[in-house]
């Protein structure tokens, strides 16, 4: 299947094959890196070992690291590896060291995580240890934490506390609403013409410009 950001049904995990650089390999993501990118396959012995070479290099030099780029990278790894011995207990020992399966498990969750929060890790715009704690909740709150970190530019501290309680049953609505956050706020800035005519309908049809806007855009994901 394709890792599509317009597939149907919008994906809450991943859908392009584990290992595979999607986005690492996308130049108008990562840049010239683009061409540093390493995929890893689980069904080749040869591959597994590199991604468990990868792994044990990665939980060693993880902390404090703010190449986005190669904590996507050691992600990929970890998810990889996982797949290719069979368990979290057996990819941990096939990658040694001090490695635990608690470490694979979350950054396997992250190279899970759907494209279009996974290219904002790769840009650097969420923080690859704020996109462990995204990953531990499931379907559209997903990309809910996720676009809220970008809204609100929460610290990882913050996410943290958000994905756990969102993890006990809570909305990420309610949750940013306990913090005097407003979910679903953006700035948006139109062209000139657009913007006065927004004005001006909104004004005429006694409407609050967000509610056109809505209204426009959905019916443009709708069409």
């Amino acid at each position: 299947m394709s890792d599509d950001p317009d597939v149907p049904g919008r994906p809450a995990d991943r859908e392009s094959p584990v290992g595979e650089p999607v986005v690492r390999a996308d130049p108008s993501v990562t840049g010239e890196r683009a061409d540093e990118a390493v995929g890893f396959d689980p069904d080749d012995p040869e591959s597994v070992q590199l991604a468990a070479d990868v792994v044990r290099s990665f939980a060693e030099n993880t902390v404090g690291s703010e190449d986005h780029v190669y904590m996507l990278r050691g992600a990929a790894a970890c998810a990889a590896l996982v797949r290719g011995v069979g368990s979290y207990k057996a990819a941990a020992e096939r990658a040694g060291g001090d490695v635990s399966v608690a470490f694979i498990r979350k950054w396997a969750r992250v190279h899970d995580l759907p494209q279009a929060i996974r290219r904002h890790v790769a840009r650097g715009t969420i923080a690859p240890t704020a996109a462990k704690h995204i990953a531990r909740v499931g379907g559209d709150d997903r990309y809910a934490l996720a676009w809220a970190t970008l809204e609100h530019d929460l610290t990882v501290r913050e996410i943290r506390q958000l994905a756990s309680e969102v993890g006990d049953g809570r909305s990420v609505e309610a949750t940013l609403d306990d913090r005097s956050l407003t979910f679903g706020r953006m700035d948006l800035t139109l062209p000139p013409a657009q913007y006065i005519e927004l004005r001006r309908l909104a004004s005429v049809e006694n409407r609050d410009p967000d509610d056109l806007v809505a209204e426009a855009l959905s019916a443009y994901l709708d069409s």
